[in-house]
């Protein structure tokens, strides 16, 4: 089964639908629980919790602003070039190239203006720390990048 390929105008045009879809829910929650109270948004899954966050995913690396900033230019920067070199993609490649840069310059953006990161998304079940609309795009493009991979090596194996 051959996989569809994906041209980097569409990947480019998924990236900034997630940017606009994170810095757009980050002004919204932010004017929504600016006084400090914590929202129901799914009873008994989810709540809205405005939290700043200085560090990285799951609260790692606090106060390393500056340094993550300066990463999530470097990864954006460098996807966009990689990405400007190729024509097609395949499918779950470009997903995960299209997340991956949406999520990372939805978060540089918020690092480098603010000094930190608005994550506002509060699992109620488990414990689990507080995340955002590009938190959900990275860890996508974690996902799609596996499945590349084992369509990849599905793919191989059969020929």
């Amino acid at each position: 089964m051959k996989t569809r390929a994906i041209d980097r105008l569409a990947v480019l045009t998924l990236a900034s639908v997630v940017v606009i879809l994170d810095q757009c829910s980050k002004v919204w929650m932010t004017g929504l629980l600016s006084g400090g109270q914590t929202r129901t948004a799914v009873p008994g899954l989810l709540d809205l919790q405005l939290v700043r966050n200085t560090g990285a995913a799951f609260s790692l690396f606090r106060d390393s602003t500056l340094p993550l900033a300066v990463l999530s230019l470097t990864v954006s920067v460098a996807v966009i070039i990689w990405l400007w070199r190729q024509r097609r993609l395949p499918a779950w490649q470009a997903l995960a190239v299209a997340f991956l840069l949406g999520g990372t310059i939805g978060n540089g953006l918020d690092r480098w203006r603010l000094g930190y990161v608005i994550d506002f998304l509060a699992l109620v079940p488990i414990r689990f720390p507080v995340f955002n609309i590009a938190d959900i795009a990275i860890n996508l493009a974690v996902v799609c990048f596996l499945l590349d991979l084992l369509m990849h090596r599905e793919t191989a194996r059969r020929d």
